[in-house]
């Protein structure tokens, strides 16, 4: 299939020409996944063009609070579109159950879009925006203003969502005026900060409050405390009555630690398989050390997945890491 670098101006000219659109984002789908997405497909019911949103996994529960989740759909529609748009997944298998159906349509028709903000991403699709930055809402914002949408109050609450969480809070090192100034557009059209940044991080349910305390009291530290990691069991989050979906931030807490310059969370997802997730303070390159394991992301927030025991694992990660610090 050819595939080419695009223009976010070639890619809305290429989206007004369509009639019916399938938005597709990551599995285990994040605030930037789900912001970005329902964002898009706000601005389509504005110029008519009738979509349809997939994801395979269901919805975290740290964002049920979002409005219109249910869009989302986890089996694809019978139904014939003209084009296929992939947002927030770094690579094709990101897409999960949906990845192979995406590729078969690019082959046929020559009609797939890649929209994304990760540094490794293959531009997989026919055409491909694929910008390093804060959170994928920001390439996706561009793309709204090019089809000559209006930011409404919710196109303005998903894409500060996104803004927010893949931002920290606009606390990473990869946050520009450029954050500050959309986040501004953002607040002018009506997004809800201080609603957004209490849902997103100060809410939480008696049951996160207890798997907060229960992993972080068990916090293991390696290297002389440069590296620290929590481990998340299947087991603790079902004894305190949690989800995976009460977890988002924890990776985040370890990194407090004055000595710590690497932290991981390494979250059991099924037996044997666990969901990485690392951060850096200052200088190590955690998109290497998640590339290592097939993973990636950004130098300070990147990911993987790993299989095996679980200290095992702990073990190959520490290794790594030392090679990074």
């Amino acid at each position: 299939m050819i595939r080419e670098k695009s223009s976010i101006q070639q890619i809305a000219e290429r989206i007004k020409s369509a009639k019916r659109v399938a938005i597709f984002t990551h599995v285990r789908p994040d605030g930037d996944a789900l912001g970005s997405s329902l964002a898009l497909s706000l601005a389509l019911d504005f110029l008519n063009i009738q979509n349809d949103i997939y994801d395979e996994s269901p919805m975290p529960s740290n964002l049920l609070f979002l409005p219109n989740l249910e869009r989302v759909q986890s089996a694809l529609k019978r139904e014939e579109y003209d084009l296929y748009i992939a947002l927030d997944s770094a690579d094709i298998s990101r897409l999960g159950a949906f990845a192979s159906e995406f590729e078969r349509f690019g082959r046929k028709t020559l009609s797939t879009v890649n929209i994304d903000h990760h540094v490794f991403n293959p531009s997989y699709a026919r055409y491909n925006f694929v910008r390093n930055c804060s959170a994928n809402c920001m390439n996706v914002a561009l793309l709204i203003e090019a089809l000559g949408v209006p930011f409404s109050k919710q196109i303005a609450d998903y894409l500060l969502t996104g803004l927010l969480t893949d931002s920290g809070a606009f606390s990473h090192d990869d946050v520009t005026d450029e954050c500050f100034f959309l986040a501004a557009k953002l607040v002018n059209a009506g997004a809800d900060v201080r609603g957004l940044n209490y849902e997103l991080f100060k809410k939480q349910p008696k049951a996160r409050a207890k798997l907060h305390g229960e992993v972080m009291s068990k916090i293991r530290y390696f290297h002389d405390d440069k590296f620290a990691a929590i481990v998340i069991t299947l087991d603790v989050m079902a004894r305190c009555g949690a989800d995976n979906g009460m977890t988002e931030g924890f990776v985040d807490f370890p990194l407090n630690v004055d000595a710590v310059e690497v932290s991981a969370s390494i979250m059991e997802v099924k037996r044997g398989q666990y969901k990485i997730s690392l951060r850096s303070k200052t200088y190590a390159d955690v998109n290497q050390i998640a590339g290592v394991y097939g993973g990636g992301g950004h130098v300070r927030a990147a990911g993987c997945m790993m299989f095996g025991d679980v200290e095992e694992i702990l073990d190959k990660l520490s290794y790594t890491v030392y090679q990074y610090l």
